[in-house]
Formats: structure tokens, C-alpha cells, sequence
């Protein structure tokens, strides 16, 4: 159950006046100097103790021989929503703010060989662990990992929520395997990269829980340049269910954490004795465009004499950076599965507000599908489109506005009949 928003805020202030406490707020008017807009911002900031500095990346402690260094960061993400569906859904928003992340992050990094990584979301009861994970990468061109963490599925997905492009990721993450406990190799060269593991379940929920799962990942960018990329990927994954846990289930929301009620849902899929996965992805950039897109397959094994059920789900997006650069492209990750994919906007030092710029604007737009309807399973057909502008005033900020229209077809929220919903939803993003 999450928590309301005034308990959570008043967890989180201390953490978030703390850091931007090392900064300084800009005077709304310098002294021979145009006017700035009053924001708090970061600063490299020496607070007297030897090692030990405060900026954009949270604090860091660092060894005197600069073996060993511990950072501390954290992300607070608060999302307002409203808007309505047709046929009406009563309380569809419950409240019409949430706060949506609320993450204090730790990561220990030794010889710059050995990483530790350990996140957790104060905002949530049921699965507050993220990333717990160790991982080796003393080998040029190998990561070896062991812990709780992104299995290599999806590029949307193995992208942060901190850049991602969009306020939530599109329909067929539903499909997506995410965070899950268990051990992978990732190898990678100047254009390629290749990840496998093998996964049990989640650290919140259950690592015995859920069956074992082999999930594999190969990305290749033919086109790979400081203002261009080419980036084409593929991943597999399949995982089988012991006879005493087979809860398997899809839903979505419509790409609105705000709203409360998944208008697709297939509810417990009975008798699942495998689950096999497929993603296929593709993006281009070339300078500040970008398209990305991707088409998810899940087939769904069942015992006895219930047929098989077969799921898919797809996106495209196009993005244009306004008054700024591309996204830069990482092929590498310190741990984990996260290699080959695109980071966040980048916000040059005369373009943040606080030095008199107007900070950077990306304009954005989206279509998404899911099909959770097949062997004799009547979960829905949802399609959505979403525009949406992000403003970067400062590193570290960001402000998002996204539309959404969504359209689902044999909708169980409304006894399967079809539903439309038309959704204004927002987000304050701070992150260190």
C-alpha cells in the first residue's frame, strides 16, 4: 500500500533540504548582472571534512589513496493527474497526487573493479528494495553481477525512469520481466553488447517465488557516433513455474500511475507452467531527433488441457531535444544489465536557470498497443497516444507534462465493454 503524500513528504524533506543545503539559491537579482530566476542548485561544495565533497551526484566520500569511493544519492518523484473515462469509472484517481519514487541510493565502488549498488523507495510498503546487487568489472569488456536487479529485457525498461522519455513507460512493459534476484554476465565491445542471466523472483516478493527464468540480450549499433546512433536489439527470455506457484497475471493502467484502475487485466492465468518472452527493439538518433520503438511477444504454456495464451504489445516514439543535443548513448553499466542504452538529456552549464539560461526543452510524442486477449483469456486490447514536453530548468530537474488518450476494447474494468480515457498527468522530478 503506498503511502499518502503528506506522510511521505514530511519523510523525505529532511533528505532532499539536506542536500540542496550544500548549494546556494541565486538571488532574484545579481549584482551588475541580469536578474535569475530563484532555484536551488548544486555546487561542488568542500564541507571542511577531508574526502568528503556535496554536488549534482549527492555526496561522495573518497579514500585518500581515491581507492574506494561511497556515494550517496536519491530521487523524488511527484506526479499530479487528472481527467476522466467514458463510460465513467467512479474514484478513477483517487487522489490526484502521488508521490510516484521517493529513493535513497548507495553505491560503494572499490578500485573501480568492484561495485555495490543498494536502492530503496521509502514511498512504498510492498516492494521498497530496487537495486541490491555486487558486481565485478575488473575485466575490460566484462561485468559479472549477482543480486537484485533489472533482468536484460527491453530498452525501455533498462533505461532509468530518471530519462526516460515519457512520465510512464509505455503499455507492453506489462509484458517486460523487470527486477528480479539472480546472476549475469555482460560482455561488450565498441559497438556491441551481450548480456545473460539467470533469475528467480523478486527480493520483496519472494526469490523462490515466481520459477527460474533465463533471460538473454544482444544489442548491435551500425551507426554509433557522438551526434548519431543506429541502435537495433534483441532479447529472449523464458521462464518455467513449479506446481505450487502459478499466480501469473498481466494488467496495465494507462500509462498513468495516478489513475487507479487497469482498464486491460487478464487476472489469474490458471494452469501456467512457462512463460517465453521475445523483444525486439530499434532506435536512431541523429542529433537532437530521436525515434525508438519496440515489439514484445509473451506465450504462455499451461498444463492440462487449457490451451496456450499468446500476448503482444508494442511502442513508437519520437522525441526532439529543442534547444539542445541528443541523448548520450552508454554501452557500458557498472553492474547489472543495463548496457546500450540511452541516457538523460544533458543540460549545458549556460543553459541552467541559475546561470542565466532558460534551461532545455524536449518535445515528444507516443503510440502504444497491448493485446491481452487469446486462448479463451479476455483480458483487453488497449491503444494510447501521448505528447508530452519535459523542461530541464537546471541539472538535476526536471518538469513533465504529458496527454494521454487511451482506448481499450473489451475493457474488464467495465464489465468488457469499451472505455475511453482522456489523462493530464505531471511530474516535479528531483534527482542526485
Amino acid at each position: 500500500m503506498y503511502r499518502s503524500f503528506p506522510r511521505c513528504f514530511r519523510r523525505l524533506s529532511c533528505i532532499v533540504l539536506g542536500v540542496f543545503a550544500a548549494g546556494s539559491f541565486t538571488p532574484g537579482l545579481a549584482s551588475g548582472s541580469e536578474a535569475r530566476l530563484s532555484l536551488p542548485r548544486f555546487v561542488q561544495s568542500d564541507i571542511g571534512i577531508p574526502g568528503v565533497t556535496l554536488d549534482e551526484r549527492g555526496i561522495t566520500v573518497t579514500s585518500a589513496d581515491e581507492v574506494v569511493k561511497f556515494r550517496i544519492g536519491g530521487r523524488l518523484q511527484l506526479d499530479p493527474a487528472f481527467g476522466g473515462t467514458s463510460p465513467r469509472i467512479p474514484n478513477g484517481f483517487g487522489s490526484n497526487i502521488e508521490v510516484r519514487r521517493a529513493w535513497i541510493e548507495t553505491y560503494l565502488t572499490i578500485d573501480n573493479a568492484i561495485e555495490l549498488a543498494f536502492q530503496y523507495d521509502v514511498n512504498t510498503d510492498r516492494t521498497p528494495i530496487q537495486d541490491a546487487a555486487a558486481a565485478y568489472r575488473g575485466v575490460e569488456g566484462l561485468v559479472v553481477s549477482f543480486g537484485n536487479y533489472k533482468e536484460p529485457f527491453s530498452l525501455q525498461q533498462l533505461i532509468s525512469d530518471n530519462n526516460t522519455t515519457f512520465v510512464e513507460r509505455a503499455l507492453p512493459d506489462a509484458l517486460v520481466p523487470a527486477r528480479n534476484t539472480g546472476f549475469s554476465s555482460a560482455t561488450y565491445g565498441s559497438r556491441w553488447t551481450l548480456t545473460g542471466g539467470v533469475f528467480g523472483g523478486n527480493i520483496n516478493t519472494g526469490v523462490e517465488l515466481g520459477g527460474i527464468a533465463g533471460t538473454v540480450r544482444a544489442t548491435y549499433a551500425p551507426i554509433l557516433s557522438e551526434t548519431e546512433v543506429l541502435h537495433l536489439g534483441i532479447a529472449g527470455s523464458f521462464r518455467s513455474y513449479d506446481q505450487n506457484d502459478r499466480s501469473l497475471a498481466f494488467s496495465s493502467k494507462p500509462e498513468a500511475f495516478v489513475f487507479q484502475t487497469s482498464l486491460i487485466n487478464t487476472g489469474p492465468i490458471r494452469n501456467a507452467a512457462d512463460l517465453a518472452r521475445l523483444g525486439i527493439e530499434a532506435a536512431y538518433q541523429n542529433g537532437p531527433f530521436r525515434v525508438q520503438g519496440e515489439y514484445i511477444l509473451a506465450r504462455v504454456g499451461r498444463d492440462g488441457l487449457l490451451p496456450g495464451a499468446t500476448f503482444e504489445g508494442g511502442y513508437v516514439e519520437g522525441a526532439w531535444v529543442i534547444n539542445g543535443k541528443g541523448r548520450p548513448y552508454q554501452l557500458k553499466t557498472n553492474y547489472g544489465a543495463d548496457l546500450a542504452i540511452f541516457k538523460g538529456v544533458q543540460v549545458g552549464e549556460e543553459q541552467r536557470l541559475t546561470r542565466g539560461g532558460i534551461g532545455v526543452f524536449e518535445l515528444a510524442g507516443r503510440f502504444s498497443f497491448l493485446d491481452l486477449k487469446d486462448g479463451g483469456i479476455r483480458g483487453g486490447v488497449e491503444r494510447n497516444w501521448t505528447a508530452g514536453l519535459n523542461w530541464y530548468p537546471d541539472r538535476n530537474i526536471r518538469l513533465m507534462a504529458n496527454y494521454i488518450y487511451a482506448s481499450a476494447k473489451g475493457s474488464p474494468a467495465v464489465d468488457r465493454r469499451d472505455i475511453e480515457a482522456d489523462i493530464a498527468e505531471f511530474r516535479l522530478q528531483l534527482y542526485w
